[in-house]
């Protein structure tokens, strides 16, 4: 792998669906390795998926920078992948579902140069492992935030 690239795995949980919920990030590149993690007392696994992805990206300090993106959110990978989301931005992101995260995903994904990947979950791949755990801690942690743009 390019030691330019930066790699971004992420995972998203949910407690009941709605419920509790939390994300887990792993982001690399070289020799650098970070982990982040929250979660929220009332929220859905896919904001979860997609909240990972936009906080992941947001840490990147790197402008223009080349991210991998990882997850095995089908809901994340296959909007951008499978031109979902240009038709959502079309017929205007307010009437879709979690307008507020994907307006937020589209501000930090123009600032990069991303390709996602999707990959298969609970599969033993490390990473992706390790940030089911971290969503699934945070998830079950006593210091849950509120998800504001959650309307049920």
């Amino acid at each position: 792998m390019d030691s330019s690239v930066i790699e971004l795995y992420t995972d998203g949980s949910s407690r009941g669906n709605p419920g509790p919920g939390g994300y887990g990030i792993v982001l690399k590149c070289g020799p650098h390795y970070k982990e982040i993690s929250e979660g929220y007392s009332c929220t859905t696994n896919n904001r979860m998926e997609l909240l990972a992805v936009i906080v992941g990206l947001e840490a990147i300090k790197r402008k223009n920078a080349v991210v991998h993106i990882y997850s095995d959110s089908s809901y994340v990978v296959k909007a951008v992948n499978e031109g979902w989301l240009q038709k959502w931005i079309l017929k205007g992101l307010e009437k879709q579902k979690n307008p507020d995260l994907w307006q937020r995903f589209v501000n930090v994904y123009r600032k990069h140069r991303v390709v996602f990947y999707w990959i298969k979950g609970h599969a033993g791949h490390p990473e992706n492992e390790r940030c089911d755990k971290l969503a699934v801690e945070a998830a079950l942690s006593t210091d849950l935030k509120e998800d504001t743009g959650y309307t049920g």
